[in-house]
Order: C-alpha cells, then sequence, then structure tokens
C-alpha cells in the first residue's frame, strides 16, 4: 500500500452508549479519509475492563451503520494491520518498551502504590519525584530477582521545550519540565492509554489522528515517543469542544442536564439518523458556502480540514429540530409512513386505519416523529372535555349556537349516501352557506366532538374521513349529550 495514504482510526472504548462528541469524531475521522480518498478505520479499544460495558461493541457497530459511517478495516473487516481489537494486540506492547529500556529511554519504575500516595499528599511534590529514574544496574537486577512488581516509564526531557504543530490549533509549545516521566507498562503488563495509542497508530500506518481538543495536553507525549522510536509523526486535527446551553442561558461542555446526549437517545426521540449527521457535521466545521443542507456523499465532496474552527461550538436542540423537520419534509409520503409506523402504533394501537391519510395530514407538520402519539392519540380514544371547548371567537361559535350546528351536521352526515372526505367536504361548506355563517362556525363543533382537542392535525373533514362514518356519528352524538 502506498505510504501516503490518507489513514484515519475512530478507537472508541466499549463503555456505553455514543456520545454526540465520539459520533462528531468519527463523522470527520470518515471525512478527513474519505475526502482524500483515503482509509476509515474502526480500532476498539477495550484495554480497561473496569468501564468495559456489556453489549456496547454491538453499539459502537449499530451506530456505525445508522449513521452510514462505513469503516474499510475492522474486526469485522481485517487486513493486514489486524487485530482491530486492543486486548487481542496484549502481547506487541512490552516488547516495544522493553525496546526503549534498553536504548536508555525508558526504566522501570519499582516504587509501590504507598510511596506514590504519599508523594500526591505533598504539597511540594509536582507528581513522580523520578526515584527509579536512575537506579544502579545491580539494584534493578536484585528487585527482579525479588519479583518486585514495577511500572514502565519513559525518561522525559528534563529540560527545554516540546513544539508540535495541530492542523486547527497552530503551533503549541510546552516546556519539558511540566512533563512527568509518563507509565508505558502497568504493574499487571497492560499499557496504558496513552503507549498503546501510538503502538496501534504507528503499526496501523495512521496519517492523521482526529480527536477532541481536551486530547491537545497529551500530544507532546504521544511526540516524544514518536520521536524516541524515530517514527514519522501522523498530522494533528482536534477538534473545538461542544458545549450546551441551559434554561438560564449558562454554557457548559454538553450533558444530559441539556438533553439527550446520546445518538441512540436522539433516534428514540424521532430525529432522523441523517439529519443528525448533517447538524453535528456543522458543529465545529463551516463549509465555503451558506449550504447548510447535505447529504453524506456531499459532505464527503466538499469538506475541507482548513474549514474546522477552534471555537467551541453549542448543541443547539432547536437547530437540530430545524434540521429534522427539513429532511422529513423532503421525505416521500411512503418514507414519512415507514418511519412514522411505530410512533403510529404506540398511539394507536390494534387500529387499522388508512395510514396514508393520517400522513397526508401530518406530513408538513411534524418536526420529531415523537410528536405522534400526542398529535394522533385522539383517534385511537376521544379524550374527555368540556363544553367551553365549543367556544371560539374567531369561528364565532358559543353555547348557544354550537348544540344547533352540531345537530344539524349531524343530521346532514347521516343522511350521507358515501363517506368520503369529498362528500364530508361539500356536506359542511355547504351546510354553511344554507345557513348564511362562516365556514368555521359550523367546523368548530363538529371538529371538537369528534377530537376533543382544541388542536389537531387536519381539521374536520379529514377527521370524519379518519375515523369513518360509524365512529364519526358515535362521536357526535356524545358532543350533543354535553349540551343535554
Amino acid at each position: 500500500m502506498n505510504k501516503q495514504t490518507v489513514r484515519t482510526r475512530f478507537a472508541p472504548s466499549p463503555t456505553g452508549f455514543m456520545h454526540i462528541g465520539n459520533l462528531r469524531t468519527a463523522l470527520y475521522e470518515y471525512l478527513v479519509a474519505k475526502s482524500q480518498g483515503g482509509d476509515f478505520v474502526l480500532r476498539i479499544e477495550d484495554t480497561d475492563r473496569e468501564r468495559y460495558v456489556e453489549g456496547a461493541v454491538e453499539v459502537i457497530y449499530k451506530t456505525l451503520q445508522t449513521a452510514g459511517l462505513v469503516h474499510d478495516e475492522g474486526p469485522d473487516k481485517p487486513k493486514e494491520y489486524g487485530p482491530y481489537v486492543q486486548s487481542q494486540r496484549l502481547a506487541m506492547y512490552k516488547p516495544y518498551a522493553e525496546q526503549l529500556i534498553k536504548e536508555g529511554k525508558a526504566y522501570r519504575c519499582f516504587c509501590t502504590k504507598e510511596r506514590l500516595d504519599s508523594l500526591k499528599e505533598d504539597t511540594q511534590g509536582g507528581g513522580y519525584d523520578r526515584h527509579c529514574r536512575d537506579l544502579p544496574q545491580e539494584e534493578i537486577d536484585r528487585l527482579l530477582a525479588k519479583g518486585v512488581p514495577y511500572v514502565i516509564r519513559q525518561k522525559m526531557p528534563l529540560e527545554g521545550k516540546t513544539t508540535f504543530t495541530d492542523t486547527v490549533f497552530g503551533e503549541i509549545t510546552v516546556d519539558n519540565s511540566e512533563l512527568q516521566d509518563q507509565i508505558l507498562i502497568k504493574t499487571d503488563g497492560y499499557p496504558t492509554y496513552n503507549f498503546a495509542n501510538v503502538i496501534d497508530d504507528h503499526t496501523m500506518n495512521i496519517t492523521h489522528v482526529v480527536r477532541g481538543s481536551e486530547y491537545l495536553s497529551s500530544t507532546p507525549k504521544y511526540n516524544l515517543l514518536y520521536e524516541a522510536f524515530g517514527w514519522e509523526i501522523p498530522t494533528y486535527i482536534h477538534l473545538p469542544l461542544i458545549m450546551g446551553k441551559d434554561a438560564d442561558g449558562n454554557i457548559a461542555k454538553l450533558s444530559k442536564r441539556h438533553g439527550s446526549t446520546g445518538f441512540e437517545d436522539l433516534v428514540d426521540e424521532g430525529y432522523l439518523p441523517q439529519a443528525i449527521i448533517n447538524y453535528v457535521a456543522l458543529l465545529g466545521w463551516c463549509p465555503e458556502d451558506n449550504q447548510e443542507i447535505f447529504t453524506l456523499d456531499e459532505l464527503v465532496k466538499v469538506f475541507k480540514i482548513s474549514g474546522i474552527s477552534k471555537s467551541p461550538s453549542i448543541f443547539d436542540y432547536d437547530k437540530l429540530e430545524w434540521f429534522n423537520a427539513e429532511y422529513i419534509r423532503r421525505m416521500s409520503d411512503e418514507e414519512f409512513t415507514k418511519y412514522a409506523m411505530p410512533f403510529y402504533q404506540q398511539s394507536m394501537p390494534d387500529k387499522n386505519f388508512d395510514w396514508s391519510k393520517i400522513t397526508a395530514i401530518l406530513h408538513q407538520r411534524v418536526t420529531k416523529f415523537n410528536q405522534i402519539p400526542e398529535m394522533t392519540d385522539f383517534f385511537y380514544q376521544l379524550p374527555e372535555y368540556d363544553t367551553e371547548m365549543f367556544i371560539n371567537k374567531k369561528s364565532k361559535t358559543n353555547l348557544d349556537n354550537a348544540p344547533k350546528m352540531l345537530q344539524i351536521a349531524t343530521d346532514k352526515l347521516t343522511a350521507l349516501d358515501s363517506w368520503t372526505k369529498d362528500t364530508i367536504h361539500d356536506c359542511l361548506i355547504n351546510l354553511a352557506v344554507e345557513l348564511g355563517v362562516k365556514n368555521g362556525t359550523v367546523m368548530w363543533p363538529v371538529r371538537i366532538a369528534v377530537a376533543g382537542k382544541k388542536v389537531t392535525p387536519g381539521g374536520a373533514v379529514e377527521i370524519l374521513d379518519i375515523l369513518g362514518r360509524e365512529e364519526s356519528l358515535k362521536r357526535l352524538a356524545k358532543g350533543l349529550e354535553k349540551f343535554s
């Protein structure tokens, strides 16, 4: 394979649901690779067994599939760079750390947990004091012979500075005196997150590392490892934070107190996966023109790393809902019905309405699919309502004329030969003409009687048509009873 092929990796830990921040990282890694004709690799980092959640690996696969982020390589699509699950790569890490020991770039640290804890309590201490950094070889051999547990630490430079360039944040320099001798291999033989990351990225030929800006401070440590091995440093792309805003306008890192922060939770709330992906793409990246609606393929064509911003972005649920509404409006009625069906069945179980008629009155009104149950529950069961609802200033209805209109409308509708939307419409419109009143003066009482709600998708005609003759006349009769 050509070494210059752009290769990115999404390396989630299976610790639960897919947070929006993880999803954006995956999306940008996908876009960085695909916009340059490269490879998008999936690697599962499962060595933190304490935080491992059963079933979380399946969540990762399902999310990527639902979001349309198809990986080129991974545990399920192995190629020459595998294995792609970190726990299956454990044998490879320690030899790399031991190579650094031989070259004088790392050392075994035999300090006990008690000693390290006491250092933390020492207010003057700035972390580990490098106690084992220069132990005589005889002492090291003695401790090894006794079987004393040890970690392997990297020898950090004690003076000077480390500078690296991030594609988004530019050149960043840190004083080496601020860097502790980081642990590479723990006492149990497992690699630390930072060490495994560097080894995996190098051996998998990853060219571009995309991750959240919270990892900026760790990057000098990564680079010193690359330099210690004499390896080429990848291109770094650190992404701005995603923030949330609470009801009082306070801005903080996005968390569950702002709303749903997981991809699956948002889908369950009725947001379309493609609308979520479209919106998440714009959290920290700006296209060159003012276009906002993009398919994933369109994003691949226009995505440029230079469009990524340094500034934190705010996850705006209203804006996501706007995107969702745009996607819903662009659906065909058949597509809408397919997506809406679980929600139809939730609010109207055991019913067999003509769903296309319900879609016709909902399609342009719904902005999230989870609104459907509340908008349609009256079709399943007429709610309890008060006669005060028949009063409507705009329609010029009151408690005196509403029952009269209801009675005449009921009589006319009962006499209809066929029950279709057109015959119902003509019947009620002609009745208004005949009585010399506004259309609403006839329609409002009928709609209240059959729906028991002031706000409904569709008007009286559509509701009567969907409910059918028998149920409609039964509800009209119930409405009349309220006045007796």
